[in-house]
């Protein structure tokens, strides 16, 4: 059987990637296509700019296009996820959350939401990402003395988060690595003469730019050498497979709360 899939935002980057893997797996049929109010796609049939005719035109009317739906996929901005997070709960749609950016209350809501509807709540819908998370936290665990902890990440001049979803996830795994929580080390920001390093301490430099979709670095140094472990996407489609394979996986999930690694099976 297949799952029903609504996409919001359609008219951004992820949105675009995200319908074009939809129309492209066979075990999912899009069943609506959301973008704010006012767009130039509303009316438009979702698949035209893939020269398509999916027969799913694109709306704004978000209990038109829950109706009937299994799962929708968002990638927008926070206060948009919160207000299609209110929706799902409603409708009984499950939820699939790759928008970064929320406030530790509005994470909170999204945990609470799990109780009712199945999620999955991740930074970064890569697998190569999700494997990165769990290679951070293993190296964390061995280079738990002599070694500094930095986080590097760059991404396109209009991202508006910073440090990214991801960076920050990132940063938690290695917290977890070191048996500490992320909250009580983490060191955002340099400027001025700011003295030695503290040990311990996990470290973020964010840089933004030009188009870059998504670079991370983990940084180790130590005494005489350093490690470095590092993802690079160079294309949306990395997500969007990720997302939707996410998707599929909430097919048989009544409630709670999942991220990439639940999916994938690293847990």
């Amino acid at each position: 059987m297949k799952t029903n899939v609504v996409i919001t935002g359609v008219s951004g980057r992820m949105g675009v990637a995200l319908l074009e893997g939809v129309f492209a797996d066979e075990a999912l049929t899009l069943h609506a296509a959301i973008d704010r109010s006012g767009s130039a796609l509303i009316g438009q049939d979702a698949g035209a700019q893939f020269g398509l005719v999916s027969g799913v035109k694109v709306t704004s009317d978000l209990s038109a296009a829950l109706h009937g739906a299994d799962v929708l996929v968002d990638f927008t901005r926070p206060e948009a996820a919160m207000q299609y997070l209110a929706a799902c709960q409603l409708a009984g749609v499950q939820m699939v959350i790759g928008t970064t950016g929320f406030t530790e209350l509005e994470k909170a809501m999204i945990e609470a939401a799990s109780q009712q509807n199945a999620i999955v709540f991740a930074p970064n819908m890569s697998v190569g990402v999700t494997l990165l998370i769990n290679l951070v936290e293993q190296a964390a665990k061995v280079l738990n003395e002599g070694y500094d902890i930095e986080v590097v990440e760059m991404h396109h001049r209009h991202k508006v988060d910073a440090p990214s979803g991801t960076a920050l996830r990132l940063g938690e795994a290695a917290a977890q690595g070191l048996g500490q929580d992320l909250k009580d080390c983490a060191v955002y920001a340099r400027e001025g003469v700011t003295g030695e390093r503290e040990a311990g301490k996990i470290g973020f430099a964010t840089l933004r730019g030009g188009d870059v979709v998504g670079d991370h670095t983990v940084i180790y140094a130590g005494t005489g050498e350093r490690i470095e472990i590092t993802h690079k996407a160079s294309s949306r489609a990395t997500f969007a497979l990720g997302a939707l394979r996410a998707a599929k996986f909430l097919s048989d999930k009544k409630s709670g709360l999942f991220d990439m690694r639940d999916v994938l099976g690293f847990k």
